[in-house]
C-alpha cells in the first residue's frame, strides 16, 4: 500500500502536511473540551460562583468546538482534493502503461482485469487516501493524548479503560486475520464478473441468435452468487465491529460512573466535588480514546480490500513491456522502401508448454516494395501470428523481421507504426463518425479519396450527414461489409508504405472485392499490400501467393506456379475452383463468376450425395 504512495506529488505531499497541522490543532481544541466541562460543572457545584464565569467557559468550550470544526471542514477538502487528483494521475498511468503493453502482457492480464484495476481498485485505494488523510492521522495523536491527559486521574478508572482499548484491539486483530484473504479473492471474482457482463453485452446478437439469453443468466448468476458469498462473509465480518465497538462504549460510560460512584462514596466531604469533576472528565476523554480506536476500525475495514487494490495496480504499473522502443531514427534507403524481409523467423506464444510448441518455424520470405503478397493456408496455420510480427504485436521467437532494410526492433514503435496501415480481422470502429473513424489518429484531409478507393462512398453518402454521420460504439449501426470497408478506408487513408489486411475481404461480396483490389492497385501504386485471404479469388492476382501448412512455408509462387507445384494450394483451389477453371491454370477475368459457379458445382454435389444416400 506504502508502495503506491510515490505517486503523490510534492504540491500534495505538501498540502497532506497542512492537513497535519489542522488536525494537531483539532485535537487540541478537543481535548480542551473537557477541561472546560469540568470547569463548568465546578462553578455549577460551588456556592457564590458568578453566572459571568459560567457564560466566558461556556463561550470559550464553543469557540474551541467552532475552530476545531473550521480545521476539520478544511481538512476534508485538502484529502478531498489530494485523493481525486491522486485516482486522476494513477487512473491516467494506468491507461498510458496498457496503451505500451504488446499482445503478451493483454492477455496476461486479461481484458476485465484491466478494466476493473482501471476503475474499482483505484476508487478503492482513492477511499482509502482521503479517509486516511482524515481519520489515521487523527486517531493515534487523539488516543495517545487523551490517554496522557487521563493516565494520572485514577488507577482505577485507567484499568477499566486500558480493558476496553484490549477489546477492542482483540476485535480489530481477530477481524484483519480472517478477512483480508478474502479482500483479495473478492478482487479476483469482479474481474470474473466484469468479463461475464462484457461478454455478454458485447455478444447480445449471438445470445439472442441462439435463444441462450437463459443460459448466460445462469452464467452470470453462478458468478454473482459467488461473489455475493464472500461478499457476505467479509460484512457479515464487518458487521460485528461496530455492535462491539457500541458496547465497549456503553459498557465503558458504565464502568467508570460505577467505579465513580464507589470513589465519590468513599472520599471525605471536601474531596467529592474534585471527584466528582475528576470523573467527568476522565468520561469525556475515556470516549475520545475509543473514538480515536473507532475511526481506525473504520479504516481497518477498508484497508484490506484497499491493499489488495494497490498491489493490483502497482502489478500493471511495474510491469516491463516486452515489447520494447528501438533505439529509433533510423535511417534506410529509398530503394528498399516498403520492403519486408523474414529471415528464419520462428514464433511460439509466451504461454507454450513446451519450447519445440512453435506456431511459426524458419519462415523466410521477401517482399519487394510496391509489390502485392498474399497468405494463404488452412484456418491456424499461422497466417494471422505471421503478419502480427510486422508491426510488432509480438517479437519473432527467432531469427528477424525487416522493414525497410532495417530490423523491427531499431524502430521506436511510434517510427514502425507511421509505416504501415492495419486493417484486423474484426472491423474495429469507435463511437464518432464516419469521418473522426477513417482519420482515426491522423488529421488528414484524404477521407473522402480513402472511401472512394475502399468502395464505401456509395453508402456513406447515403447516410444522414454523409461523412458527419454517427457512428455506434463497435460500428453497431453498420453491417460487417461497411464496418470492413471503413476499416480498410482508415489504412488507405495514412497513407503508408505498407498496407496490411488480415483477412480483411472476407464480410465483402464479390463484386465489391474485385473493385476494391482493382482500386487497389491503380490507387496505391508503389505501397507494399500484405493480404491474408481464405478466397482464392481475392489473391490470385497477387505478385507473389505464399502457403502456409502448420506453421511452415510449403509453397511460394504466382497461382499458375502454385497450382502446378504445391499440393496444398491446389488442394484448396480445387475446393474453391470449377474442374475449367483448374484446367485453365491461369487467373480468373471474372472472379465474383468463378466462386459462383464453384459454389453452384458444390452444391450439385451435395444434391448427388443426398440422393445416393436416399
Amino acid at each position: 500500500m506504502l508502495k503506491i504512495l510515490k505517486y503523490l506529488t510534492p504540491k500534495e505531499w505538501g498540502q497532506g502536511l497542512i492537513c497535519l497541522v489542522l488536525i494537531v490543532i483539532q485535537v487540541w481544541l478537543d481535548l480542551k473540551l473537557p477541561d472546560y466541562m469540568a470547569e463548568i460543572t465546578k462553578l455549577v457545584q460551588t456556592l457564590g460562583s458568578e453566572m459571568r464565569d459560567i457564560w466566558v467557559a461556556g463561550g470559550s468550550m464553543m469557540l474551541c468546538a467552532l475552530i476545531s470544526l473550521m480545521s476539520a471542514v478544511i481538512v476534508g477538502l485538502f484529502a478531498a482534493r489530494i485523493g481525486s487528483r491522486f485516482s486522476q494521475r494513477v487512473r491516467s498511468m494506468l491507461f498510458n502503461k496498457v496503451e505500451s503493453f504488446s499482445m503478451e502482457e493483454i492477455n496476461f492480464f486479461s481484458t476485465s482485469s484491466l478494466i476493473t484495476r482501471s476503475t474499482n481498485d483505484i476508487t478503492q485505494v482513492q477511499m482509502l487516501i482521503i479517509m486516511a488523510l482524515q481519520v489515521v492521522i487523527k486517531a493515534p495523536i487523539l488516543a495517545v493524548w487523551a490517554i496522557t491527559k487521563i493516565s494520572g486521574k485514577g488507577f482505577e478508572w485507567t484499568a477499566v479503560t486500558g480493558a476496553a482499548v484490549m477489546i477492542v484491539l482483540i476485535t480489530v486483530t481477530l477481524m484483519m486475520i480472517f478477512v483480508i484473504p478474502k479482500f483479495k479473492i473478492m478482487q479476483t471474482l469482479t474481474d470474473n464478473i466484469t468479463r461475464v457482463t462484457r461478454e455478454n453485452l458485447t455478444g447480445l446478437r449471438v445470445v439472442r441468435a441462439y435463444n441462450a439469453e437463459g443460459y448466460q443468466e445462469n452464467k452470470f448468476e453462478a458468478a454473482n452468487d459467488e461473489l455475493t458469498y464472500v461478499q457476505l462473509f467479509t460484512n457479515r465480518a464487518m458487521s460485528v465491529v461496530m455492535p462491539v465497538m457500541t458496547i465497549v462504549m456503553s459498557g465503558l460510560s458504565l464502568g467508570i460512573y460505577w467505579v465513580g460512584a464507589y470513589l465519590i462514596e468513599a472520599a471525605e466531604a471536601v474531596e467529592r466535588l474534585p471527584v466528582f469533576a475528576d470523573m467527568v472528565v476522565f468520561s469525556q476523554y475515556a470516549m475520545q480514546v475509543i473514538m480515536a480506536f473507532m475511526m481506525l476500525v473504520i479504516v481497518f475495514i477498508m484497508l484490506p480490500r484497499a491493499s489488495v487494490s494497490a498491489k493490483r495496480i502497482n502489478e500493471v504499473l511495474d510491469t516491463v513491456p516486452k515489447v520494447k522502443d528501438g533505439a529509433g531514427k533510423v535511417t534506410s534507403q529509398k530503394s528498399q522502401k516498403g520492403t519486408i524481409v523474414f529471415n528464419n523467423v520462428s514464433f511460439k506464444y509466451p504461454d507454450a508448454e513446451n519450447a519445440e510448441d512453435c506456431v511459426l518455424e524458419n519462415i523466410s520470405f521477401t517482399v519487394n516494395g510496391g509489390e502485392t503478397v498474399a497468405f494463404i493456408g488452412a484456418t491456424g496455420s499461422g497466417k494471422t501470428t505471421l503478419i502480427n510480427l510486422i508491426p510488432r504485436f509480438y517479437d519473432a521467437t527467432a531469427g528477424e523481421v525487416l522493414v525497410d532494410g532495417v530490423n523491427v526492433k531499431d524502430y521506436k514503435i511510434e517510427e514502425l507504426m507511421s509505416k504501415i496501415g492495419y486493417v484486423p480481422q474484426k472491423a474495429v470502429l469507435f463511437k464518432g463518425t464516419v469521418d473522426s473513424n477513417v482519420q482515426y489518429g491522423d488529421n488528414t484531409t484524404h477521407t473522402k479519396r480513402a472511401a472512394k478507393i475502399a468502395q464505401a462512398s456509395e453508402f456513406i453518402e447515403a447516410m444522414n450527414g454523409e461523412y458527419n454521420a454517427e457512428v455506434a460504439q463497435g460500428g453497431s449501426n453498420l453491417s460487417g461489409g461497411q464496418k470492413q470497408r471503413l476499416a480498410i478506408a482508415r489504412a488507405i487513408c495514412r497513407e503508408a508504405e505498407i498496407l496490411i489486411f488480415d483477412d480483411s475481404f472476407s464480410a465483402l461480396d464479390y463484386k465489391t472485392d474485385s473493385a476494391l483490389r482493382k482500386a487497389l492497385k491503380t490507387e496505391t501504386q508503389g505501397t507494399t499490400n500484405i493480404i491474408v485471404a481464405q478466397r482464392i479469388g481475392t489473391i490470385m492476382d497477387a505478385d507473389q501467393i505464399i502457403v502456409l501448412d502448420d506453421g511452415a512455408i510449403v509453397g511460394k509462387g504466382t497461382h499458375r506456379e502454385l497450382l502446378n507445384n504445391c499440393a496444398v494450394y491446389k488442394e484448396i483451389a480445387i475446393s474453391q475452383l470449377s474442374e475449367e477453371e483448374l484446367a485453365k491454370g491461369s487467373a480468373l477475368p471474372n472472379p465474383a463468376e468463378s466462386d459462383k459457379k464453384a459454389a453452384e458445382s458444390r452444391c450439385r454435389s451435395e444434391l448427388e450425395r443426398e440422393e445416393l444416400a436416399q
